[in-house]
């Protein structure tokens, strides 16, 4: 197992923000992962897992982590058919930009709402990442998974998911769980159709949101029942707006981005400021997307 010393969070997040953390673990296989019980209780430090770094926001200060970086960068691989649906397995590790490529090259459709979405296969699943309709867990048939390093097979019908949110029927004592790889039932789809719809959806995306920009994707969850969090925020006057570095996206109100050399301080004001005026203007209190360490 890889163990790398003070690793720098701003260099792990795709916000490109956030201190040094105590160190950062790194199994690439189940045997070491099953050893991370020991190495964490060896460095000590608040084990937490991480991915791709896609919907972190990190304070600037050093953080007393003991970061678990995955690195199982499996497949993806077809593994069987179930009824009508053909298993595809990739490593937590695995980007979904790669994912989604495989799928198109052979003809599976399901999951082309993902296209855009700068995270990796592990990191999607914890989160039910989704857009366009589509959402990470619906497709989920199995998660390989180590609990306390102990080595666990999740039905994928036990997982039990909703908004940006997925919670394993497992519970774990000593660390977060640790996704280590996930099989996904898509179906046979021609894959012209694949294709036009990954290039559809992308184009639509980039039109709309900063896809190319430091980012952590949407900063708030869309409020059941009401407008969406960025039609409130550009209303409430925060597309475009600017502090210390970080901004409210021009072409999305609802994207934070770092201009270059924001602070995950001011992002914090910037981010309290927005929530506030909604509160005050529309009487919604608006719920974080993106996750906050602290």
């Amino acid at each position: 197992m890889r163990e790398l010393i003070r690793p720098l969070l701003s260099e792990r997040t795709t916000l490109h923000l956030g201190g040094p953390a105590l160190v950062e673990l790194q199994p690439e296989n189940e045997e070491e992962a099953q050893a991370l019980p020991e190495r964490v209780r060896h460095w000590g430090g608040k084990p937490f897992v991480i991915g791709a770094g896609s919907n972190l926001l990190v304070r600037d200060e050093e953080q007393p982590l003991t970061l678990i970086r995955p690195g199982f960068c499996e497949g993806p691989e077809i593994v069987g058919e179930e009824g009508e649906l053909v298993l595809v397995r990739a490593g937590a590790a695995v980007p979904l930009p790669r994912l989604l490529r495989f799928c198109a090259a052979q003809g599976l459709g399901g999951l082309e709402g993902l296209v855009g979405i700068p995270g990796s296969v592990g990191g999607a699943v914890s989160m039910n990442a989704g857009s366009f309709g589509a959402e990470t867990c619906r497709y989920l048939r199995s998660l390989r998974v180590c609990i306390d390093g102990k080595l666990e097979e999740v039905p994928g019908i036990a997982i039990n998911y909703g908004y940006r949110s997925c919670e394993l029927p497992l519970r774990s004592t000593l660390l977060p769980p640790v996704i280590l790889s996930a099989t996904f039932g898509l179906t046979r789809t021609q894959r012209n159709v694949i294709t036009a719809l990954l290039r559809h959806n992308f184009f639509k995306k980039k039109s709309t949101q900063p896809v190319t920009a430091w980012s952590a994707g949407c900063v708030f969850k869309n409020p059941p029942g009401a407008a969406s969090a960025g039609k409130l925020l550009d209303e409430a006057g925060f597309r475009g707006r600017r502090l210390g570095g970080m901004a409210f996206s021009s072409k999305h109100a609802n994207f934070l981005i770092n201009e270059g050399k924001g602070s995950a301080a001011a992002a914090l004001a910037l981010i309290d400021e927005a929530a506030e005026r909604v509160r005050q203007q529309f009487g919604i209190s608006l719920k974080l997307e993106v996750r906050i360490v602290l």
